[in-house]
């Protein structure tokens, strides 16, 4: 069945009428996305689905082009299936009926899956003839993507309250003999088995067994197994990112310590060289956080999302059969506490990368203020210096210019005494002349000296 879109609704800010033909009072303007969050809550409804049947479920990871391009695939299987409605640009999901099967397809944050439904289940063995088979040659091998996660499951009506299926030969029958794992589902309505194993044509097997369940409830619960199996494997994607981690973060370790017993000891000349050091060791681990927070972050969401899935089978436990739950805590969960204590483990090594930075940082910046006061009484002491030579030259300047003054008073108290203009004694003027002149002078070069600190400053 075509994928059901909401009937549009009446432009906002008009009158329209109710379902009880009441006219109803106009309303202001929507907010943009009022329509597509409240049809969120409607996205990707499960399948009604009736047995027998069989399906097949497939799900690939891939890169924004990828699952671009699987969508692009699904749209021309329908257009060459002759459906009636094709998937729209950008759509999110997708479900056609095609005849001879049904196709649901929905693309999510990180991958796309795709199931595949037909009727019956071929014989005693619904296994034999899986619903994938049901699908052009060639057209599921031409979509872009890795597998995660493949199933082949049947729905088979069962006796509402019959005897429990034996269980060691359900397995030797359907699952080559392995360990099942599974119980009753919907509060004993149904009943799931598998063995979490992919066998020899690269997908698992799932056996449910409708003992009463609502055509809604056996789709809702399929999904949920599909899911089960799907978001098992994602969460499991972050267990060799965190093993490859392990030894990355025990070198770094190792050399963040040498790196904290050499600053004890260390002077200053060691200290740009303890930098490098640090700078590089925060490089490598930043880049390798980069590269792995958001893998560690999708296994925790999608673990959650796993526990929630096994919540809603609402399962019964069978005598001597290990639950959908406790299979997968007993497996998935020490996994995933390996991978939150690799990162957590990692986020505290970046913490104490920074701490250990921020120590010699400071001690950098405490040599620094110490090169600088020395610099600075270096530079006090030359000023100092410069000054009392200032003085010095100062006061030679003074008894230099006064010598050349006073030399020229001379030369003219003798000439002014040969023409008969003066009759003091050329000494006596010298003599008289070098006090007034100095004095002068002395006065002179101080008032030009303040002249010039005042405009420095």
């Amino acid at each position: 069945m075509a994928a059901q879109h909401p009937p549009a609704v009446e432009a906002p800010g008009r009158a329209g009428r109710s379902a009880a033909g009441a006219v109803a009072a106009p309303l202001p303007r929507d907010h943009p996305q009022r329509q597509a969050l409240n049809d969120e809550v409607h996205a990707r409804p499960p399948e009604p689905l009736a047995g027998p049947l069989r399906a097949s479920y497939v799900a690939l990871l891939g890169d924004a082009a990828q699952r671009e391009a699987a969508l692009d695939a699904v749209r021309d299987l329908a257009r060459r299936s002759g459906a009636r409605t094709l998937p729209e640009p950008g759509a999110s999901h997708y479900s056609a009926d095609f005849g001879a099967f049904r196709l649901r397809w929905e693309r999510h944050g990180e991958f796309t899956r795709c199931m595949v439904v037909a009727p019956g289940i071929g014989g005693d063995d619904p296994f034999a003839e899986p619903a994938i088979g049901a699908l052009p040659d060639g057209w599921l091998a031409a979509v872009p993507g890795e597998v995660v996660a493949a199933v082949h499951a049947a729905l088979v009506p069962s006796a509402g309250e019959g005897p429990a299926p034996d269980l060691d030969a359900l397995s030797g029958r359907h699952f080559g003999g392995n360990q099942l794992i599974g119980g009753g589902i919907v509060g004993g309505r149904g009943e799931a088995y598998t063995d979490f194993r992919i066998h020899p044509d690269g997908f698992g097997r799932l056996l449910v067994l409708d003992r009463g369940m609502a055509p809604w409830q056996a789709g809702r619960m399929l999904q949920r197994l599909f899911e089960i199996e799907t978001y098992r494997i994602l969460a499991l994607l972050a267990f060799p990112v965190a093993k490859d981690l392990a030894p990355f973060l025990g070198g770094r370790e190792r050399a963040l310590a040498e790196v904290a017993t050499a600053l004890i000891g260390a002077g200053e000349a060691d200290e740009a060289a303890l930098h490098e050091r640090l700078t590089r060791l925060a490089a490598e681990i930043e880049s390798r956080e980069a590269a792995t927070l958001f893998r560690f972050g999708a296994a925790a969401a999608y673990y959650d999302l796993v526990r929630r899935r096994i919540a809603e089978l609402r399962e019964t436990r069978i005598e001597g059969l290990p639950t959908f739950e406790e299979f997968t805590e007993r497996r998935l969960a020490p996994a995933i506490a390996t991978c939150a204590a690799v990162a957590r483990r990692q986020e505290a090594l970046s913490a104490r990368v920074a701490r250990v930075t921020q120590l010699l940082s400071t001690r950098v910046e405490i040599s620094r203020e110490r090169q600088a006061f020395a610099v600075l009484a270096s530079m006090d002491r030359r000023a100092r210096l410069q000054l009392r030579l200032q003085q010095t030259v100062e006061g030679l300047s003074v008894a230099a210019i006064t010598y050349y003054v006073v030399g020229l008073v001379g030369y003219a108290a003798k000439a002014a005494k040969a023409a008969g203009a003066w009759r003091v004694e050329p000494d006596v003027a010298v003599g008289v002349a070098v006090p007034v002149v100095a004095g002068l002078v002395a006065l002179g070069l101080r008032r030009v000296r303040r002249g010039l600190e005042r405009r420095g400053d």
